[in-house]
């Protein structure tokens, strides 16, 4: 049986503390439901936070490196794809999640979400960014989620996901 895989995706050296710690507790909190966390494969931000956690509750970590300079890629990285694609890998990371949770709102994560939405993939957003919640809940209110907190996303994505 094929294992759910959760993105998160954030800002990596811009990543406010709030959002390490989130992304953090996302990955343990993802890895704990037995899905693979997905991120941006960096040693960065976001993408190094939810791997450490994940890798700290056992789980298995994805990183979809945008260049092809491996001492980018976070040490906890289980499986690194390495794209040389800059951020047109973000489109590979919306396809291949079967969720996406943006931990902060930044202009790349806002291209993540833009595509995931596009490709009807459900997206819930853990940030205080309130304009880009408004603006994504608009474009497709039935696909937007708003958490406040990694558990609340957690269990968002057990009701979305389940059949």
């Amino acid at each position: 049986m094929r294992k759910i895989i959760i993105g998160v995706m954030g800002p990596g050296e811009r990543a406010r503390e709030d959002h390490v710690r989130n992304a953090f507790e996302l990955g343990r909190l993802i890895a704990q439901e037995g899905w693979v966390t997905l991120t941006g494969g960096r040693n960065a931000g976001v993408m190094e936070a939810a791997s450490l956690g994940a890798k700290e509750a056992g789980g298995l970590t994805l990183g979809i490196l945008p260049t092809r300079d491996r001492n980018l890629i976070s040490v906890a990285v289980d499986i690194p794809i390495i794209t040389d694609m800059g951020s047109a890998r973000n489109n590979i990371n919306a396809l291949t999640s079967d969720l996406i949770i943006a931990c902060g709102l930044g202009t790349g994560t806002a291209s993540e979400v833009a595509l995931a939405l596009k490709a009807n993939t459900p997206v819930i957003l853990l940030t205080e960014n309130e304009e880009g919640k408004r603006f994504f809940k608009a474009l497709k209110p039935k696909l937007v989620f708003i958490a406040k907190e990694p558990s609340e996303a957690i269990q968002m994505a057990k009701e979305i996901l389940s059949p």
